[in-house]
């Protein structure tokens, strides 16, 4: 078994995203709260006029999202508290020794370093659950990390954080070396290019995903999970 994950760009059967529940993330007035659900629900449909969209959501919001969200869109109902998919949610990835399967790497999610204003226990569990309802195998990890902590290009390439792998709020007896290694098992990565941080002001704590990217040059097939920064 050999585990690759595809470069973001590659083409896709699916997208994933976690729809809005009250809270800091989502805002601290009415007028910010409905502004982040408004913008979900538009992202959603704008995707789901190109590819199918399933939105997993927490049981209390399920009448505003079914409000809100094209009757297009699926809705998987799961208990969650943090709504940023790409992080909290599966990395997917293939086989390259088994075309056609479809596998989910299950970080460990503590919220980004377990900081005070972050909610986050119940969406710790929410990759699983995504990768039950994907048909895809569970690639469990005991790494701390997130999905916007790191960028590949799909083919061998991971750009990585110090703030992020190596936070000792995440991984406190990580060192590159050990980090490289779990990639090299659990995504394919077979060069790992470090920097030093990413966006300094990135609630996140200076994640990857916020600051580089990639030019392309081959493409794949893989689903997706959805966050904006």
């Amino acid at each position: 078994m050999t585990w690759r994950m595809p470069a973001e760009t590659a083409p896709h059967e699916r997208t994933w995203m976690a729809f809005p529940r009250e809270g800091l993330t989502l805002g601290g007035t009415a007028a910010e709260r409905e502004a982040g659900y408004e913008a979900w629900a538009a992202v959603a449909d704008a995707v789901a006029r190109f590819e199918p969209v399933t939105m997993v959501v927490d049981p209390s919001e399920t009448a505003r999202a079914r409000r809100m969200l094209s009757s297009d869109i699926a809705i998987v109902e799961a208990p969650l508290d943090e709504f940023w998919m790409r992080d909290c949610g599966p990395t997917f990835v293939l086989d390259e020794d088994r075309p056609g399967v479809l596998g989910a790497v299950d970080w460990v999610f503590n919220g980004w370093g377990s900081p005070a204003w972050a909610e986050w226990t119940l969406s710790a569990g929410i990759a699983r659950i995504v990768a039950e309802h994907a048909g895809a195998e569970v690639v469990s990890s005991l790494l701390v990390n997130e999905g916007g902590g790191l960028h590949v290009d799909g083919e061998g390439t991971v750009l990585l954080t110090e703030t992020v792998q190596l936070d000792p709020r995440r991984n406190p007896h990580a060192d590159r070396a050990r980090v490289e290694a779990e990639l090299a098992r659990t995504i394919g990565a077979t060069h790992a290019i470090w920097l030093p941080r990413g966006l300094t002001r990135d609630r996140a704590l200076e994640g990857v995903a916020s600051t580089e990217t990639f030019v392309y040059l081959k493409l794949g097939k893989q689903q997706y999970t959805w966050g904006t920064r």
